[in-house]
This record gives C-alpha cells, structure tokens and sequence, in this order.
C-alpha cells in the first residue's frame, strides 16, 4: 500500500528573505552620535537666539528737552558772550547698568568750537532715564553781519560700557547734535531742532 505525501499545507514553508543581521555595534553608535550632535547644535542655535532678543545691547537714546542762554549774553563791538545751557534726558534701554565716561558737550558756530565742557562719569540703571544739565560760558565769538540771528550746533556725546549678564562688557557711543537759533540782540532762543 503506498503512502501519499502530506498534503502541501503540513509542510512549513522556509521564508523568502533570510532574518537581515543586526546592526553592528560601531553604526549604531555614529547613528546615536549624530542625533545627539544634532540636537545640541539646535540647542545652541536656539538659547543664542533667545539670548540675542533678550540680552543684546542696545545704546542709550539722548533726548534734548531744552536750550537756554539763562543769562550774561552781551554784545560789543562785534562780538557776543554768553552763557550756553542745555538739559537733556539719557534713556538706557538695557536690563543692566550704563556707565558712561569720556562724555562731552560741545558747541560750534560758524565752523568752529566756541564752547566744550565734560560730562562728569556716572552710571544709568537698567531700564532708567537719567536727567542731565549742562552749561559752559561762551566768550566773544563774531556777530553775524547786519545783526542777523545766530544760529549754533550742539552736540552731545556719550561714551561708556553697558555690562551684558554680569560679565561680558560691550561698548557704546551715542550722539545727539541739535541746531540752535539764537536772538542776537537779547539772547533768546528762537528755537531749537535735533
């Protein structure tokens, strides 16, 4: 009696694809490297980024609030002599404190320097505005021909360091000039324009 084969569902079927092997050791390290690498890269870029919109440092602004010649103008023989005032507010716009030095004022007519004084060092917190007056004697300098009006240029100008998170220092320089019209018979200010 023959026997028949089984029938072809008993069989176990050897799979198409051989099980792949596993990865070696050494790739699977430089693959974890990377993603690691990749990660502290982005990490980086990104606390930069928050520390450039948050931190940067940025220059204080200078606004002009007044010009006076508060007294002593006088007048002879071609010549003008007074005194010369100008009141200024000092915004530090920085979360840390502006210390500024080596600041000036100075005053020019005609082309030339006719009145310069220092502004004494001091510091400006963060986020504050400091008011400051400062006023020199101008000495006979040329009256316009005809007796016209005067007409002046002021500059100020701060220099200083603002400190960025305690440690790193970043220089600063702020300018502010202004022209002042001045009344050559009496010494008022028509007006001033920064």
């Amino acid at each position: 009696m023959a026997v028949s084969p089984p029938p072809p569902w008993l069989h176990p079927h050897p799979h198409p694809h051989p099980h792949p092997h596993p990865r070696s050791p050494s790739k699977t390290n430089l693959a974890s490297c990377f993603v690691a690498a990749t990660f502290l890269i982005l990490l980086i870029a990104g606390l930069a980024l928050v520390f450039f919109i948050l931190f940067r440092p940025r220059d204080p602004t200078i606004s002009v609030s007044a010009v006076q010649l508060p007294g002593g103008f006088s007048g002879g023989n071609g010549t003008v002599s007074f005194t010369f005032a100008q009141y200024a507010a000092v915004r530090n716009p920085n979360r840390d404190a502006f210390s500024h030095y080596d600041s000036t004022l100075q005053l020019v007519y005609g082309g030339s320097q006719v009145g310069f004084m220092f502004i004494p060092a001091g510091e400006i917190g963060g986020g504050r505005t400091q008011y400051m007056a400062a006023s020199f004697t101008v000495d006979k300098i040329p009256m316009v021909a005809g007796g016209g009006d005067l007409e002046m240029e002021s500059m100020m100008r701060l220099k200083g360091r603002v400190r960025v998170l305690k440690f790193f220092t970043h220089r600063v320089e702020t300018v502010k000039g202004c022209r002042v019209g001045v009344e050559s018979r009496d010494g008022s200010v028509i007006g001033f324009r920064c």
